[in-house]
């Protein structure tokens, strides 16, 4: 694995780092806008590094013209970045060089089972992210020694037991991989790597330090350590999961709950300030501000007063906002 590409500081030590990644898979919504806006916030308290990455390896849900949509609806709400990554679709053989040291270290090896077939000789999905869980009983008997059938899916032997570390906003996690979904796939029949080996990767390369997201992903950072820990990669990064913004019915946001998106509201002459303020108040900021900078909802925000209950959408906080465009 290459060198990651964060600069060291005056003292020789790595400049801390964290990454705002949306997926252009669909535009930005009030959920993951929050949970941006908080990363960001984060970064400029503590003076890390924040590189913008596009993961666009989901390729069949891409949509077009939602990268450049994304970046400005960023911009528009005022946050900025100090590196941009390339594209990681432009670029596949940091993932290759990967898969080559995985396969050389009998960490990997492909496998053409069906979902179907996985599921009646394991039992259930995996709860939540309706995975199936690969058993150790399924492997082949031999690993190969090297990474060549790129048109294949090729999973991670999981070692047994669990995965502790500590989320600064959660606190301690131990998760068993091994016991919830099993040998997992890192590599795509596509052609591509699975989102956890191309974020591992990428981390590394870009030198991320801090990560925040959404606490659905608290189980992603298992398999990421995993993962570092087969290709012997850097430190694991301090991880922070924040709670998701669900709608009233208590399901992840999404359309069955109105358009939430970001534009929408802007289209509908919602400045960001009031978006901002929304958010601010999902977040423990005391006071209800009708309009709230990004620079000020920075200064304000505090890991301290924010609920770990998820936030709650409800028709009351989209005629809020929709009231500050009738003005």
């Amino acid at each position: 694995m290459e060198r990651p590409t964060s600069s060291p500081n005056e003292t020789g030590t790595a400049v801390p780092t964290t990454r705002l990644a949306p997926s252009p898979t669909g535009a930005l919504h009030l959920g993951n806008a929050r949970t941006f806006l908080v990363n960001w916030a984060l970064a400029r308290q503590n003076g890390w590094k924040v590189v913008l990455r596009i993961e666009d390896l989901d390729t069949p849900r891409v949509k077009p013209g939602v990268i450049e949509q994304t970046i400005e609806t960023l911009g528009w709400l005022g946050m900025d970045w100090d590196e941009v990554a390339p594209l990681q679709s432009s670029d596949l053989a940091p993932y290759r060089s990967a898969m080559d040291a995985l396969a050389r270290a009998g960490c990997v090896f492909p496998s053409e089972l069906s979902r179907t077939e996985i599921a009646e000789a394991a039992g259930a999905p995996h709860e939540d992210s309706g995975e199936v869980r690969f058993d150790a009983s399924l492997r082949p008997s031999e690993f190969p020694c090297a990474f060549a059938d790129a048109q294949t899916n090729w999973r991670l032997a999981v070692p047994a037991g669990r995965v502790d570390f500590t989320d600064s906003f959660l606190g301690p996690q131990s998760i068993d991989v091994s016991a919830s979904v099993g040998d997992f796939v890192v590599w795509t029949q596509r052609g591509q790597p699975s989102y956890q080996l191309a974020v591992t990767v990428d981390d590394h390369r870009q030198g991320v330090t801090h990560v925040v997201r959404g606490d659905d992903l608290v189980d992603s950072a298992a398999r990421q350590t995993l993962i570092r820990r087969a290709l012997g990669i850097g430190r694991d990064p301090v991880y922070c999961h924040l709670p998701l913004v669900r709608g009233a019915d208590g399901k992840r946001l999404a359309k069955r709950h109105g358009d939430t998106r970001i534009d929408h509201y802007r289209e509908k002459g919602v400045p960001a300030e009031r978006v901002i303020a929304l958010i601010a108040r999902w977040c423990g900021l005391p006071g209800r501000n009708e309009l709230v900078l990004a620079s000020d909802f920075a200064s304000g925000l505090s890991l301290d007063t924010m609920s770990r209950e998820d936030v709650t959408f409800t028709p009351e906080d989209d005629r809020w906002l929709l009231d500050a465009a009738s003005r």
